[in-house]
């Protein structure tokens, strides 16, 4: 028997079967144990310090006891210290990003996805690197900064060498005053020599979802292809911090395992990321299971409702307080408009989820990875989260700058962040009215603008904000950032 070890390098030690067995009971056990619950609440509420604020996090026995909690009034408390923690950390800003799909290609026999091998009649397509150029600038003119690369997992059709020569042809496309100007990737596990050369090719963030913690049904769920090795597919983000990776993005799909014990497993890799590498995710996805070509979501019995989807959602945030949390348009309007209040700090905008579906006028279906519930235009989804308070950023500054892996997290964690990112924000978007929103869209955000400015407390970093925000409306320079 695996002993649990969260400092572990190997997948069935710091992702215990029994130690999470052992968390559901304690969880279940004191679901309704009011004093240990305000402890736990009182824990996770962020601490107001000199320079910011501060947040412990909650161990994944602490968050599961949260989870599992019903009474009403103390859901609600979580719901309102999750909105806390998000505003303490990352202000009202949103951060809008697009996926792009490279190829269906895939050898893996996934059965909840519409591109396993077993799948005869899906049409399969690979962008050439001129149908890249065409996606981006079609991203480009609709005002995107930042994509996520999908693939399949085939190493005939998508070695990685094609994966490089797309991130190189995504960077090198100008197009006006557009620019891709960070490609996070999403692709299947690989080595450290694959992820080294993910780093030189500059990428930011390497994303890859577990799809389950549990291990037996990962297996089922996996029957055939090299993702059915569940250790080398759970250890990957080991490899890929080894390889120089500073950012990673962890994710379950939820509605194939039972609820609770994904949550737990999602909270141990974060710990066991920390742990090891002295930092934990970068971002954490919470997507659930979605109808596609010849998926039915109802033959998995494992769904989960919007409320306890929102329950999730908030005990994630009060559990790892400085990581990303990124909602797609798997979810409808209603339901990213509620989860935006409970942690959510990045969301997906106007996306498509076929290969060439950027360039085609009319949304295509036949490849699509999952239906797309949110299918506004992101003129639509920007003035939507103005109209709702929350700034839409497209900034990608510390990236550039550096600011990655401890250096982001230890900004974050004394509350600095919002010193630079609440200013880039304000300049990014002022990039998106002027060069991509509708009249419509641009008052409204040019109204957002002048009253957030006036929300910088530092007067030189205002004035200079401000200067750069009149060079942005009155001529083509771009990209300013702090």
């Amino acid at each position: 028997m695996a002993k649990y070890d969260p400092r572990s390098l190997h997948a069935e030690e710091f992702i215990n079967d029994e130690e999470i067995q052992e968390t559901l009971r304690y969880a279940e056990e004191n679901k309704r144990n009011v004093e240990l619950i305000d402890q736990i609440l009182e824990k996770a509420r962020p601490q107001k310090t000199e320079t910011g604020c501060v947040c412990s996090g909650l161990t994944h026995r602490e968050a599961s006891v949260l989870l599992a909690c019903d009474i009403p009034e103390k859901i609600e408390k979580m719901y309102e210290i999750a909105e806390e923690i998000k505003l303490a950390f990352y202000g009202n800003r949103i951060v809008i990003f697009a996926p792009l799909y490279l190829s269906n290609y895939c050898v893996n026999g996934c059965v909840y996805c519409p591109y396993h091998a077993v799948n005869k009649h899906i049409p399969r397509k690979k962008l050439t690197q001129e149908e890249v150029k065409a996606e981006v600038i079609a991203l480009q003119d609709m005002g995107h900064k930042r994509l996520a690369i999908e693939a399949g997992e085939d190493p005939v059709n998508n070695p990685i060498e094609y994966i490089l020569d797309c991130i190189k042809t995504i960077y090198s496309v100008h197009h006006k005053n557009g620019d891709i100007r960070r490609v996070n990737v999403n692709i299947a596990a690989t080595t450290v020599e694959n992820y080294r050369k993910l780093k030189e090719a500059g990428i930011g963030t390497y994303i890859l979802f577990q799809e389950t913690y549990h291990k037996k049904s990962y297996e089922q769920l996996h029957p055939t292809g090299p993702k059915h090795n569940y250790d080398y597919h759970t250890e990957a983000m080991d490899r890929a911090m080894e390889g120089g990776i500073d950012d990673v993005g962890l994710g379950v799909l939820f509605g194939l395992e039972l609820y609770k014990y994904e949550f737990a497993g999602l909270i141990m890799h974060a710990e066991h990321l920390e742990a090891v590498h002295g930092v934990g995710p970068h971002t954490i996805s919470v997507p659930r299971l979605k109808r596609a070509d010849d998926i039915d979501p109802d033959q998995f019995d494992n769904g989960i409702d919007d409320e306890t989807f929102a329950h999730i959602t908030a005990c994630i945030r009060l559990a790892v307080p400085y990581t990303g949390m990124i909602i797609s348009t798997r979810e409808t309007e209603a339901v990213r408009s509620k989860l935006l209040r409970l942690g959510i700090s990045q969301v997906s905008g106007g996306s498509r989820t076929s290969v060439g579906g950027y360039t085609q006028e009319e949304r295509p279906h036949d490849t699509e990875q999952f239906d797309v519930s949110d299918q506004r235009t992101l003129d639509e989804v920007v003035r939507w989260l103005m109209e709702n308070g929350h700034i839409p950023s497209f900034c990608t500054a510390c990236y550039r700058e550096g600011r990655t892996g401890d250096r982001f997290m230890s900004l974050c964690k004394n509350g600095q962040i919002l010193n630079c990112c609440h200013p880039n924000a304000l300049m990014t978007l002022s990039e998106y009215l002027e060069d991509y929103a509708s009249p419509e869209t641009k008052e409204v955000g040019y109204r957002m603008v002048e009253e957030e400015l006036k929300r910088i407390p530092k007067d030189k970093v205002r004035e200079i904000a401000e200067q750069n925000i009149k060079d942005i409306k009155n001529s083509n320079r771009r990209d300013f950032r702090f």
